[in-house]
């Protein structure tokens, strides 16, 4: 297993994060438990900045928090001078409660509400990242009956597909996201809002999927958008202040992936921007980015506790552990593959071959296939990498198990950020209908 960050196998011979030995994490916090490198994440956040810094941009890095969304994570975010994309009202109340400034904060989402939109006007935040004609419209009018100006950008699909899975490919032509560029949607968004009273268009934004281990598709989509904002100042008389290229920079899940640096993406979109403006003429605008999974995935590990074994002989031996589809969804949902160790044998040889089963009423639920393991036995505390990313998010309360609880570690201190559930709050929203009262 690839150690990441702060991670090394100490002298007892167990894994060790942030200086917090896991096997004490565990029994402290329980298990299941998300355990994060908090200097592992800042220093990510760092990356992409100084990337920035060193390019001569104006720029934003906006954290995007549909990867892992708590305050403490706002607040650290806030803390290494980031912006924050939120894509929801439960993500904007979290920010908010955690203080951090409004102004600084994106709104995206391909179907926002009434009472979200008016919940961001509010709190007056810095801008909307508008989706589609019924939120221009909406967002407009809404505009005008409140007496506010308010900064949009347009999401547009400029029909890139990065090299990605299918569920999480946002930028070709065929999605729900965004104004199409292709067919003229975008150019048409573009007018509407530049020639509304009440909104302040300030550019366009494009997302062209995740996981991206390569920078060819950032600079395809960014002469796509260039051309297109060429267009806008011919035939409307825009001129863009920003230009937002998004997210999905890939991370390391296993040996196979090969992710680039923050500063070698940002040199390729940089380098890309300059040039194309430059060409046709335009003043060069401010960059923003999306990172997310690239600033929190690695960071995080999942700390489970084996239960019990099913070795079918000339199959496969199964181990199973008190967590799965509840704590990470991503292995059934996208067939996402992981590395383990056992925490408590960090020294001891990988003699079998095993899969780990999650504790879910469901076959499909399999954290990780076929991954070679010290023998284990029931108590031991199996840790799986890079699972800080889309494992808290997606948490869930399937076959009413509780959701995990969440710490921040480093420099041999361990704070919890997000207390376990408890069955009480599991059942706390819970109603029993009167007539059941009555027959009671």
């Amino acid at each position: 297993m690839y150690l990441h960050g702060t991670s090394r196998v100490n002298e007892k011979g167990n894994l060790e994060i942030g200086g917090c030995d896991v096997t004490q994490l565990a029994a402290t916090y329980g298990t299941p438990l998300y355990v994060y490198d908090e200097a592992l994440i800042r220093s990510k956040c760092r990356a992409y900045i100084d990337a920035f810094r060193q390019s001569g941009f104006a720029f934003q890095v906006a954290y995007a928090s549909k990867a892992f969304c708590t305050m403490a994570m706002c607040k650290l975010v806030e803390e290494e001078g980031m912006s924050l994309d939120v894509v929801s009202g439960g993500e904007l109340y979290t920010a908010l409660q955690a203080g951090f400034p409004a102004e600084r904060i994106h709104f995206h989402g391909n179907n926002k509400s009434i009472e979200e939109i008016h919940m961001a006007l509010d709190a007056k935040i810095g801008c909307f990242v508008v989706d589609n004609f019924y939120e221009l419209v909406t967002l407009d009018e809404i505009a005008q009956e409140r007496e506010e100006k308010v900064a949009v950008l347009l999401r547009v699909t400029p029909g890139v597909e990065a090299h990605t899975h299918e569920y999480i490919s946002t930028g070709q032509v065929d999605s729900k996201f965004g104004f199409d560029v292709q067919n003229g949607q975008a150019l048409e968004a573009i007018k509407y809002a530049h020639e509304s009273k009440q909104l302040h268009l300030l550019g366009v934004h494009s997302h062209i999927g995740s996981q991206i281990f390569e920078a060819e598709g950032f600079i395809v989509a960014i002469k796509r958008l260039i051309e297109l904002l060429e267009e806008a100042r011919d035939q409307h008389g825009f001129i863009s202040e920003v230009l937002n290229v998004g997210g999905g920079f890939g991370i390391r899940y296993v040996e196979s992936d090969t992710p680039l640096s923050a500063e070698t993406y940002i040199k390729a979109i940089t380098d890309t921007v300059r040039e194309e403006m430059a060409q046709r003429q335009l003043p060069l605008p401010e960059l923003w980015i999306e990172p997310g999974r690239s600033i929190v995935g690695d960071a995080g590990t999942t700390l489970y506790r084996i239960g019990s074994h099913k070795h079918i002989p000339n199959v496969r031996k199964y181990v199973a552990v008190d967590g799965g589809m509840t704590d990470n969804l991503r292995p059934a949902l996208y067939q996402a593959v992981y590395e383990a160790a056992i925490a408590n044998k960090m020294n001891a040889p990988a003699t079998e071959q095993v899969s780990i089963a999650g504790k879910c009423c469901e076959s499909g639920d399999m954290l990780i296939w076929d991954v070679m393991l010290p023998e284990a036995d029931a108590g031991d505390i199996l840790a799986v990498t890079s699972t800080g990313a889309y494992g808290y998010s997606m948490s869930n309360n399937y076959n009413r198990i509780a959701r995990p609880a969440v710490v921040f570690v480093k420099e041999g201190e361990a704070e919890l950020v997000v207390k376990r559930e408890t069955y009480q709050d599991v059942v706390s929203h819970d109603l029993l209908p009167k007539r059941a009262q009555l027959q009671r």
